[in-house]
């Protein structure tokens, strides 16, 4: 394993691509320093934006006898291109990489087509790097499988054996690969029956299986630290939501002309890396907060640059460089600054627009309406629900007036009639929404209760910091205003004449201490002793795997003959596995009430920022004040907002069904 200067999943990432770019060759730690500070490693994804993986990631040069490095995905297709480009000669020596282990039948045939060609000598090394999965905050992480829908495979009757065989062993591929990046064994707790059963029971069987076969062990050596891996509002989730940010780009419209609508928009794209200071520091704060933190960044950036204005001279910032008869004294150290200030002023003028493409997006959508109704969702009426649907004035976007009415349908305990289910139906297709989910959706609510979504830990206000932090909020309208046209940002002009009532609006959005369901079941299985009686209970049942233990669990059948076994009774979202099919085991009231440091929680067929949010958040509320915190790192199949799952996994489900 490379050395590693942090400890986050994204730092033993770029650990182990750097040393893929060293030939292989341990980092000592200069490099490793040297390295980032220079920014050599921003944290980039693996994978294209269309979720396929970069075969051919570095080329030192296209001529003859040049060496090259391939981080490829061991595909019949890769190697054959790999194969192709030495047999003309393009490339020697070749430095292979593979995102995940070669399958040896796949390798057995690259040698003999390698041995054929006359390639052999062209090949320098060949490596399993345990890569494939993409790293989008220092402790989150996707699969990128957006294009094998995986909510949709795993609960569709019209998935073939081979599908559901291929989903799942991706799946329990790309855990294997953080696993080994993170250098620890796991043990692994998830609930039984399910998808998540067969999930485990692989992952522990592959995990046992090199741990007793591996002649060269990829994990430490080290004693095994406590950790756990379980399978179940900030500004990324607004930003996620709102603006569909994908692989940290985010893509926004603004107006060419604010003057004159007429001419249209324009498209701009701006990346977060983990370069960005304002996206590091403000990126888990409540928006409120946020927006306090940028108009604080920009005063005190406005303070720097005239500081240095008035010490050499100049008039500006921008004719400094130009500026011959600037005060020799002061001019080194001014020009020494400039590239700080001005990377610092282009990353929070990006901020700013992003910050106004996100007034606009709640404003349109009302979302702060939604965040409201939302959070007290169990106390709603079907009247309540039903008036809210049919009320024009409720945000522009339909598919938010869905999502409402699925979040209510899914938790409330209120029963619903086939006549009164019409009329909701009626009332979001005559708002424009597409209803193809909601058969699916009936058929869930029909075989399985869900629990409440979200959990109050404290259900009286503490209105004294709340009302401090809004009221700072609130004073900040009039400067956030300014400070859009200061930094030239276009502000629309019914968002301008409406400023003072959308911050008001974005009361709502101040943090409630709430903790979601699979928090919840996080905090019981780290932390049981302080965890609630309703939170141990959603996790007693939970199976235990410990891949290290002496005592094996079994074979796994293979997800197809398990789906075969369920003969189609299971509910949905159980499709896979039947209970009891699985070789897990019970967990012992000792191995229930086992406290872990650090944890890994996955979620198979979609995650979302909120949840990664809330146990961030989790985390921030224990630890405080302690020397030792406790760290989790979230994961899932593909990162999704609510649109994506709805339009591009319930629908598609729900088509089915009604069928």
């Amino acid at each position: 394993m490379a050395t590693i200067k942090g400890h986050s999943l994204r730092d033993r990432q770029i650990a182990s691509l750097k040393q893929v770019l060293n030939l292989n060759e341990p980092l000592d730690q200069k490099d490793e320093n040297d390295g980032h500070a220079n920014g050599l490693a921003p944290a980039v994804p693996i994978l294209t934006a269309q979720g396929e993986p970069i075969w051919k990631v570095l080329v030192f040069d296209d001529l003859e006898d040049a060496p090259v490095v391939y981080l490829v995905e061991p595909t019949t297709q890769n190697l054959q291109t790999i194969t192709s480009d030495l047999q003309k000669g393009l490339y020697s020596p070749a430095y292979l990489n593979f995102l995940s282990s070669i399958p040896r039948p796949l390798l057995e045939d690259f040698a003999a087509q390698t041995a054929t060609a006359g390639n052999s000598d062209k090949i320098a090394q060949l490596y399993d790097q345990y890569l494939n999965f993409i790293v989008a905050e220092p402790d989150l992480f996707s699969l990128g499988m957006q294009k094998k829908h995986t909510y949709w495979t795993l609960n569709s009757a019209k998935t073939t054996d081979e599908d559901l065989d291929n989903v799942v062993d991706r799946i329990v591929g790309g855990l294997f690969s953080v696993i080994v990046t993170m250098g620890v064994v796991p043990v692994i707790r998830c609930p039984k029956g399910a998808a998540a059963e067969m999930i485990a029971g692989k992952l522990d069987r592959k995990l046992r299986d090199h741990i007793l076969n591996s002649r060269d062990n990829l994990f430490s050596s080290s004693a095994r630290p406590a950790s756990s891996a379980g399978t179940p509002t900030s500004r990324p989730s607004l930003v996620h939501d709102v603006l569909n940010m994908k692989l940290n780009r985010i893509t926004i419209e603004a107006p060419i002309d604010e003057s004159n609508p007429a001419k249209g928009t324009t498209k701009k794209s701006y990346d977060l890396t983990s370069t960005d200071f304002f996206w590091t520091k403000n990126a888990g704060l409540p928006f409120p907060q946020v927006a306090e933190d940028i108009d604080t960044e920009l005063s005190k950036y406005k303070e720097d640059a005239a500081e240095i204005t008035r010490k050499t001279g100049a008039s500006s910032i921008e004719d400094l460089q130009n500026d011959t008869s600037a005060k020799a004294q002061h001019l080194k150290a001014a020009i020494t600054l400039l590239p700080e200030l001005r990377e610092r002023k282009a990353i929070l003028d990006m901020h700013m627009n992003i910050l106004a493409a996100l007034l606009t997006g709640i404003k349109d959508r009302q979302l702060d309406n939604y965040f409201q109704v939302e959070e007290n969702i169990i106390k709603q009426t079907k009247a309540q629900i039903l008036e809210f649907i049919r009320d024009d004035a409720k945000g522009k976007d339909p598919l938010d007036k869905l999502r409402l009415f699925v979040i209510w349908f899914l938790s409330t305990e209120q029963d619903t009639s086939t006549a009164e289910w019409n009329q909701f139906k009626e009332a979001l297709t005559a708002a424009g929404a597409d209803t193809a989910c909601l058969p699916y959706i009936w058929q869930v609510r029909a075989t399985t209760k869900m629990t409440q979504l979200t959990t109050i830990n404290n259900p009286s206000p503490q209105p004294s910091q709340t009302s401090d932090l809004f009221g700072r909020f609130s004073s900040l309208s009039t400067r956030l205003t300014d400070r859009l046209k200061d930094t030239g940002v276009g502000v629309p002009g019914n968002l301008a004449s409406n400023f003072d009532s959308l911050i008001g609006g974005i009361k709502n959005f101040l943090p409630a201490d709430r903790d979601l369901t699979i928090t919840k079941i996080v905090e019981s299985i780290m932390d049981p002793q302080a965890a609630s009686t309703s939170a141990i209970a959603k996790t007693e049942n939970y199976l235990y795997f410990d891949p290290r233990s002496a005592n094996a669990r079994g074979t796994m059948p293979p997800p197809s003959a398990a789906l075969r076994a369920a003969g189609g009774s299971a509910p949905p979202g159980a499709l896979p596995g039947a209970p009891g099919s699985g070789p897990g085991t019970g967990a012992s009231f000792g191995q229930r009430r086992q406290g872990y440091s650090d944890a890994v929680v996955f979620t198979v067929g979609g995650g979302s920022m909120d949840e990664y949010g809330n146990l961030q958040e989790w985390v921030a509320r224990t630890g405080e004040g302690k020397v030792a915190r406790k760290r989790v790192v979230y994961g899932s199949t593909e990162l999704l907002n609510a649109r994506e799952f709805i339009t591009e996994e319930l629908e598609r489900l729900g088509r089915e069904f009604g069928s």
